[in-house]
């Protein structure tokens, strides 16, 4: 790869950067509903294949973790960790089952379910979400493409990135996590 081609990818980095300040208000939104889920002693619950698995971990390790400050442990988990219960499910039933049937097993009616996804149309993915809202949690999606995916057809609220490229969309959705970790961390360190 080029100098050229480097400074060509930043350029294009930088450009989405600037158009995801449109995303604000929902990710504002989304930070608000979060807080409200803790505050009535619900849980977070990610997923996500890929790198869209690593940065729903991502999420669920600064909030149960911390962001910049010491503070309580947050309840948050990806349901992407578990190696044998991922293949159980997807050995047993079918891959598309797997989050699914872990939504069923663990979600409670108030509790928020946060999927990541570049495309928005991993089945795993959809199912997901759609048992999620069925079950009465706050469904959130982190894609990419386009706002009509299947994903987001069952997300009370989305926070999609404006771009087809697999890496641009994964870069934004790491910022926007950092964001929203950064209004939960604040508020539960008792300074917002």
């Amino acid at each position: 790869m080029s100098a050229e081609n480097l400074v060509e990818q930043l350029a294009d980095h930088v450009g989405l950067a600037r158009r995801v300040e449109e995303l604000l208000p929902e990710l504002s939104a989304v930070a608000d509903l979060l807080i409200r889920t803790y505050e009535r002693d619900g849980r977070l619950f990610t997923f996500g294949n890929g790198g869209s698995a690593a940065d729903a971990q991502h999420l669920a390790a600064e909030l149960i973790g911390r962001y910049q400050r010491t503070r309580r442990p947050l309840p948050a988990l990806a349901l992407t960790v578990d190696p044998s219960v991922l293949t159980c499910v997807a050995n047993d039933f079918s891959y598309e089952d797997v989050f699914a049937r872990q939504v069923t097993g663990f979600v409670r009616p108030g509790d928020m379910v946060i999927a990541f996804s570049t495309s928005g149309r991993s089945e795993n993915v959809v199912r997901g979400l759609r048992t999620a809202r069925e079950m009465g949690a706050v469904t959130v999606f982190f894609g990419g493409c386009s706002a009509t995916s299947p994903a987001a057809e069952h997300a009370d609220h989305a926070l999609v990135v404006d771009s087809a490229q697999t890496a641009r969309i994964q870069e934004m959705h790491l910022l926007l996590l950092h964001l929203l970790s950064e209004r939960v961390d604040a508020w539960a360190a008792g300074e917002g």
